[in-house]
């Protein structure tokens, strides 16, 4: 049993939160999958199965996760459905991402790929810079070979180095030479070289021996070394003058001075070196400690420099040989790779090169984007505003009008065609409540023409009519609420039947009413003319004083007479009469028979034309005999390509089922009709009679 609250009283939100954990599948979950948890822990604490505990949990952390999940989506769901059920936030959340946040992208991309290419051009010139150091040192070894080929004494080989060293010392700080004894024989003879003889500081390392693996073409690379801790390292040059016995050795190691001098020259500050394994291999190096002034000047010259990047060297193993890598840091700004880039420039006003003008334009190139974006942005919510505020308006004056009232009236805030929709929708609730009268008025009308449909279907006949010795089915359905078509069996005698069909010309009330104004004369007619063609002379008489001048009834009245065995008909102007002979004549092919007579109602002379015309003509009857009475609606019915349904072919489902009780007949024709017809729409009343002989 529910508890119902006292009115004005709501539930407070542990009651709905306890409602929703009981009664909702996410809310079950949840509880169902904290008590498995909670029986797990229990049960561990209790020293239970270790493998029945695992699965609790395992099922009790599935079902919590499920319970999360349902819950989750179904809180995604109404939070949408809150924050998108105005327009005005729909509009304001297209706009952002379809004007805001491609701009970001696209800032953010550009941004990344120029800091991209900025690092990586910095990187290349780090490169180049310290290959142009090794290519130094190379030179200076090459320099001073031959010089040392031609030294006549050890002696004569210090003063050789010590010219050399000076010489490169004001371009390459701490560059050292020395000749180190050499155990690989590279050919020829000369002075012989049995201890290191040096120049320059070598304050770096000492003189390394030459290993085994420099080939006898000399060596040019870079070596690392360890100098307190730190990895550091050094251009070097190695050539083997000939006839010495000996290599010379050339050392430029990357310290303060030449750090110094690449910051001075392209503003790019070296901050440190790391190999990966520096200290485990310090001793294979020969490293030690780092005397005073041997430190990067990083905490001096790289203060002004944003960005900080690293480079991959590449440096050789002077024990082993192998070629391995080591990373570089550096720091540097964006105006040191665009020096070099550009390289020297034009002058231009101001003592300004031509590249810096171009760097100004691009900035405020870059400072109009940035205003331009804004003030589109403040446009675009503007418009957003507007036009949701429109919005809102108009629904609320939806909203009056669905509670019924018509009076409310929008303000009108501008002239553009949101304006003009709202002076639209006032239009609207001005003149709806014409509608609504003229709605009732037309609904009245068609409740009437229902009845008016009713009256005409009363006054034909009501269901199949017999007499002895025939059978009579007749069907009418208009093409609109009422028609024009008409059908009657008029009982004379005993043994006479009056047959009467028409289809008066138009549709609708006009037509119908004619119709009824045609059943009272023929009514009034068939009591007092035997003959068909009399009858017909007659009714033109009157009808035609009434009819207008555009309207006109085709009609064919018979009268069946079977004690002379004979059928009498006259045609003014309808359709055919098909003839389907019994089973007593041999041959049941149908036959169409149209004896001559002109429509009645046509005001074309005196009258006396009609009676000239119109042929009656009488048939022996016989047991089994068919006759089909007809409207047009029935042979011109049309299908969706424009064919028509036509006489051969209701004469054609005359003969094929003539032995068909007349009302079953009367089913299959109007079957076959509406079945050619398909989809197409009706145009025309169709009406059909049929009378079949069944014993004489």
């Amino acid at each position: 049993m529910t508890q119902q609250l006292p009115p004005g009283e709501f539930p407070s939100r542990a009651v709905v939160a306890l409602s929703w954990l009981t009664r909702t599948f996410a809310g079950r979950a949840l509880i169902a999958g904290i008590a498995l948890k909670i029986a797990a822990w229990v049960g561990s604490l209790m020293g239970g199965g270790a493998a029945l505990l695992t699965a609790i949990d395992t099922l009790g952390a599935l079902a919590f996760l499920v319970g999360a999940f349902v819950l989750g989506f179904r809180l995604y769901m109404a939070a949408r459905h809150r924050l998108l059920w105005r327009v005005r936030r729909k509009l304001v959340l297209s706009y952002v991402f379809i004007g805001v946040v491609p701009g970001l992208l696209m800032a953010l991309f550009f941004g990344l790929a120029g800091l991209l290419f900025f690092l990586n051009v910095s990187s290349y010139m780090l490169r180049v810079r310290v290959a142009s150091l090794v290519e130094a040192a190379q030179f200076a070894a090459q320099a001073a070979s031959p010089a040392l080929e031609r030294a006549p004494s050890s002696a004569a080989l210090a003063e050789v180095l010590s010219r050399r060293q000076s010489d490169a010392l004001s371009r390459y700080p701490l560059i050292s030479f020395a000749i180190v004894p050499s155990e690989k024989a590279c050919g020829g003879t000369g002075t012989a070289v049995i201890a290191t003889v040096t120049s320059g500081p070598w304050s770096h390392l000492d003189p390394p021996p030459v290993p085994e693996w420099v080939p006898c073409t000399g060596f040019a690379g870079l070596v690392a070394y360890d100098v307190g801790g730190q990895t550091r390292v050094a251009a070097r040059a190695l050539t083997r003058p000939r006839g010495l016995g000996a290599s010379l050795l050339v050392d430029i190691p990357l310290g303060d001075e030449i750090v110094r001098t690449i910051h001075d020259e392209m503003g790019l500050t070296i901050t440190g070196y790391s190999t990966g394994n520096a200290v485990a291999e310090a001793a294979a190096r020969g490293g030690r400690p780092s005397p005073q002034g041997q430190n990067l000047a990083v905490a001096t010259v790289a203060q002004g420099e944003p960005l900080g990047w690293v480079a991959v060297l590449d440096y050789t193993d002077w024990t082993t040989g192998e070629m391995d890598r080591l990373t570089a840091g550096f720091r540097l700004g964006p105006a040191a790779v665009y020096r070099y880039l550009s390289g020297p420039s034009l002058e231009a006003l101001d003592n300004r090169t031509f590249g810096q003008i171009l760097l100004i334009v691009l900035a405020a190139v870059a400072g109009m984007f940035l205003v331009i974006q804004a003030v589109a942005m403040i446009m675009g919510l503007t418009l957003v505003r507007s036009i949701t505020g429109s919005v809102h308006e108009l629904f609320a004056g939806t909203e009056r009008v669905r509670r019924g009232d018509f009076s409310y009236k929008i303000p009108i805030r501008s002239r553009d065609q949101l304006g003009e929709l709202a002076g639209s929708f006032n239009s609207m609730t001005a003149s709806i409540e014409d509608l609504l009268r003229e709605k009732a008025e037309k609904e009245r009308l068609e409740q009437e023409l229902l009845i008016a449909r009713s009256i005409q279907m009363s006054l034909l006949p009501q269901g199949p009519m017999r007499m002895p010795g025939l059978t009579l089915a007749g069907h009418c359905e208009p093409a609109r609420e009422v028609g024009g078509d008409y059908y009657d069996f008029l009982p004379l005698d005993d043994n006479r039947m009056g047959i009467l069909i028409a289809d008066v010309a138009g549709k609708g009330t006009s037509a119908a009413l004619y119709m009824a104004e045609l059943k009272g004369i023929v009514l009034s007619l068939s009591q007092q003319h035997a003959s068909p063609r009399q009858l017909l002379i007659d009714a033109n008489r009157i009808i035609s004083k009434h009819l207008g001048s555009t309207s006109f009834i085709t009609m064919t009245y018979a009268v069946v007479d079977l004690a002379a065995r004979t059928l009498t008909f006259a045609r003014a102007g309808h359709c055919p009469l098909v003839y389907v002979p019994g089973p007593h004549n041999g041959s049941r092919l149908g036959q169409t028979l149209t004896p001559e007579g002109m429509v009645v109602g046509l005001q074309i002379d005196t009258g006396d034309s009609f009676p000239r015309l119109l042929e009656e003509m009488t048939l022996p009857l016989g047991r089994g005999d068919l006759f089909v009475l007809y409207t047009d609606g029935i042979t011109e019915a049309m299908n969706t390509q424009g064919d028509y349904f036509g006489d051969a072919r209701l004469v054609e489902l005359a003969e094929q089922h003539a032995d068909l009780a007349c009302d079953e007949l009367r089913e299959r024709i109007l079957r076959e009709v509406h079945a050619f017809a398909g989809d197409a729409a009706q145009h025309d009343d169709m009406t059909i009679v049929l009378l079949k002989i069944d014993d004489l």
